[in-house]
């Protein structure tokens, strides 16, 4: 066969290689590679299959790992980015250290103080808490009764849903008043409207001023609405019988004053409880958002760790379409020996295996971002999990999709552009 005859018989892409056609011998480059990879659809299946797992894992886990983060976030603004808790001491029995709160030495008197000799802070109100079991007819619920002041709405900027809150009045007279969280209004009332209906917390009846809207579940897991909220007085005076308090929530001027607030509180509360500068705080402060901040941390980790994982699976994916290029090399061995005989050059052999692989792997990236995609909207709706779908987070799935084409398509590639002319024609 003569050079001019060999020339009308070789393909399109060679004629636009020999020819200099840039923006052809890319587009007939696509249609090459589509073609040689249709001739064997089973095995550039099995081949991609590394990879859309791998990308499809990917996706799924940044997206339940952010809408985790994003869920998180939204609880620390629930918090309150400048809130404080003040708890008493630790105590010290037959040797045996007890946690933060084990010692009674908060007192409504420190409120005052705080309030009146802490310019950094805004708002305080102190806090008692117990569990109960609570009765409306015949209906019960298990749940935390917490004291408080007029204050705690403002400082947890939890606004109500329906009725009011307690006023400094009915604080004064100890008044047997609730506000209900979510929760227990749905447990106790379903569809009846509790404001102004008479509950049993224990063996003692209260009446329900209100219903505070929901918050949904704290950073750490707690149900934020499981709650129902009396005048502290009323809890010292009538359920517990003391005048101590649990602990003291306060809230800065502003997030900026948060660290001036905790110094102030320190030095204060040393003070007062007469402490020498050898001895240890029997009191702590830690800022809610803080402890929020810790659990964000936490799953920012996983969610990296777990990505990371994932992406192994992309790696065995490209080690796959390294070999299914090494084979596809050797059956093509004669075809690439008539291209560098007829003048093509080692870049253009290059070229159209790294365009296969490359194919193989953006192929498998983007069916691995549509299963991705499915798969964590089908364990959000399953297991209630928050979700948020991240644009950038698919861009770079598919991008390392292609990334892992190339790398491990190069060899391959390298290797047929290599090839001796004369050696491949004799190739059977």
């Amino acid at each position: 066969m003569d050079e001019g005859l060999l020339y009308i018989h070789l393909t399109p892409v060679t004629r636009a290689l020999l020819e200099g056609k840039t923006m052809t011998q890319v587009l007939m480059a696509i249609r090459i590679a589509h073609r040689a990879l249709r001739r064997n659809t089973l095995r550039s299946a099995l081949t991609m299959l590394g990879v859309i797992i791998g990308v499809a894992a990917v996706v799924a886990m940044l997206a339940i790992g952010q809408g985790a983060q994003a869920a998180i976030r939204a609880q620390i603004a629930s918090l309150g980015s400048h809130t404080l808790v003040i708890q008493p001491g630790s105590m010290t029995q037959s040797g045996v250290r007890y946690g933060w709160g084990s010692r009674t030495t908060l007192r409504m008197v420190d409120v005052q103080a705080i309030l009146n000799e802490c310019p950094a802070i805004a708002y305080a109100t102190p806090l008692l808490r117990g569990g109960f079991q609570v009765v409306y007819t015949n209906q019960n619920w298990p749940t935390t009764v917490q004291g408080t002041g007029i204050e705690y709405p403002t400082i947890r900027e939890w606004a109500l849903a329906s009725g009011e809150w307690f006023t400094s009045q009915e604080i004064d007279a100890a008044s047997k008043v609730a506000v209900l969280g979510e929760t227990v209004r749905a447990k106790l009332f379903g569809s009846v409207d509790p404001v102004g209906q008479i509950m049993q917390v224990g063996n003692i009846p209260f009446r329900v001023m209100g219903v505070l809207e929901p918050k949904g579940q704290s950073a750490w897991g707690q149900d934020q609405d499981d709650i129902i909220l009396i005048p502290y007085t009323t809890m010292q005076k009538k359920v517990w019988k003391t005048t101590s308090i649990h602990s003291i929530l306060a809230a800065a001027g502003s997030s900026a004053e948060l660290p001036q607030a905790i110094e102030q509180i320190t030095a204060l509360l040393r003070q007062r409880h007469r402490l020498q500068p050898w001895q240890e705080n029997d009191f702590s402060i830690q800022p809610l958002a803080d402890m929020a901040a810790v659990e964000e941390e936490s799953t920012r980790v996983m969610t990296l760790l777990l990505g990371s994982i994932a992406s192994i699976s992309l790696l065995v994916g490209g080690i796959g379409i390294m070999n299914i290029m090494l084979v596809s090399v050797t059956e093509r061995t004669r075809e690439i020996g008539i291209r560098l005989a007829v003048g093509a050059k080692q870049k253009d052999i290059l070229w159209q295996f790294l365009v296969e692989a490359l194919t193989l792997s953006l192929s498998g990236g983007v069916v691995g971002i549509v299963l991705g995609l499915a798969g964590s909207q089908l364990v959000s709706t399953t297991a209630g999990w928050p979700l948020l779908i991240s644009w950038s987070a698919m861009a770079l799935a598919f991008a390392f999709s292609g990334a892992v084409g190339i790398f491990f398509g190069f060899y391959p590639a390298r290797k047929a552009a290599q090839l001796d002319p004369i050696q491949a024609l004799r190739y059977e």
